[in-house]
């Protein structure tokens, strides 16, 4: 009798590890799952606000606040928009001192808690930008997709597809570039946006299910008289390009694709976004697992739609060694796996998403240079 019920006691407690094990990896594959649109991956850090002057705020020290460039400061009920260190600034050993460009709304006052986000812009073209634009709905598997158009005399058009913790406004960062050499751009947002019907089973698939979205695009496109496109894509919407570019009944009309930052293995990012929600690194297997589980998310079949030999297209990949998120040596890889079609820029100190963020001109100097024959 004792024996039979130290037995039960052992399954039972072998049982409630296991429960508890599965319940783990549920909650830290939500890192990437039900990551929030425009919420900062938590990857970064977030910061105090400690002083501000005329067209200077004082952060706290951090490697994120010492980065090159120019980004959104995000909080609750705030953005802003900071520029460069201001090396030569007054400044305790414990902050940094930046250039503050504007705020757009809410206020930075001193003991806000923020987040640096590579979302410069807040609003739409014409209040962020000033530029003329239509807002327009592209016809979904799931619903209709609130999508910016901004219309250009050329008939080869650039669809963009942002990416993990941001919205249908990072992209604005160049949409102003992208208008003044006559592109037509669609802006779109996908399911799990503000706005944009919400994914069956309300989980993010990492471009996988996602990408059936910048199809539904790229028939509005060509509808309306596109004749080619360009699927700028960041993070997992790079991702979305590559899927589309590869199955999209209509990829013969793609020309060229742009991939910042690009997911290229699901798995990896997931483990990332875990990691950085301090999930013990034994529990990174069951995150995997319950994303598999939950998501239906295959990493043969996402390789094969990422993978190099499927290119069929000129590619711009910019990305960097800093990224967090996306690793780098994956599209390392790619380029010199297809360097007949490939051309990698590196960007230095920029973290995921923030290619442009960090060096504007010379992004999108390399941006026109790839656009050119294909205009």
């Amino acid at each position: 009798m004792r024996t039979a019920k130290a037995t039960a006691a052992a399954v039972t407690a072998v049982l409630g590890a296991s429960a508890a094990a599965i319940a783990a990896g549920r909650v830290a594959s939500d890192a990437a799952l039900k990551a929030p649109a425009g919420r900062p991956l938590p990857t970064e850090p977030r910061l105090t606000v400690h002083t501000t002057a005329a067209g200077r705020i004082t952060l706290t020290r951090d490697l994120a606040s010492l980065r090159p460039g120019t980004y959104g400061l995000v909080g609750e009920g705030r953005h802003a928009v900071v520029g460069p260190v201001l090396e030569s600034a007054p400044h305790a050993a414990d902050t940094v001192v930046r250039r503050l460009e504007r705020v757009t709304h809410g206020s930075v006052e001193p003991g806000a808690k923020a987040w640096l986000t590579p979302q410069v812009h807040a609003g739409d073209p014409r209040s962020a930008l000033g530029l003329d634009h239509a807002d327009v709905d592209v016809p979904g598997e799931l619903g209709p997709l609130p999508t910016w158009y901004v219309p250009g005399p050329r008939d080869t058009w650039v669809i963009t597809v942002h990416g993990l913790g941001t919205t249908r406004e990072h992209p604005l960062n160049l949409l102003a570039f992208l208008h003044h050499h006559g592109f037509p751009v669609l802006d779109l947002a996908y399911r799990g946006d503000p706005g944009a019907p919400r994914s069956p089973d309300g989980l993010h698939h990492l471009g996988a299910a996602e990408w059936r979205d910048l199809d539904a695009a790229i028939r509005y496109a060509v509808r309306y008289g596109a004749r080619r496109v360009v699927l700028h894509g960041w993070s997992t919407g790079a991702a979305m390009a590559l899927h589309a570019a590869a199955h999209s009944p209509l990829r013969d009309r793609v020309a060229g694709l742009v991939l910042d930052s690009p997911v290229l293995d699901w798995e990896a990012t997931l483990r990332a976004l875990a990691r950085a929600r301090r999930t013990p690194s034994a529990l990174l297997p069951l995150a995997v697992r319950a994303a598999q589980g939950r998501t239906g998310l295959s990493a043969r079949r996402y390789a094969e739609a990422v993978d190099p030999a499927a290119l069929r297209v000129p590619t711009l990949l910019v990305h960097g060694p800093a990224d967090e998120v996306a690793p780098w040596a994956l599209s390392r890889r790619v380029a010199a796996r297809r360097p007949d079609l490939v051309t990698l820029h590196t960007v230095d100190d920029a973290p995921h998403n923030a290619m442009w963020n960090a060096d504007p001109a010379t992004y999108e100097e390399t941006l026109r240079r790839f656009l050119t024959p294909l205009m």
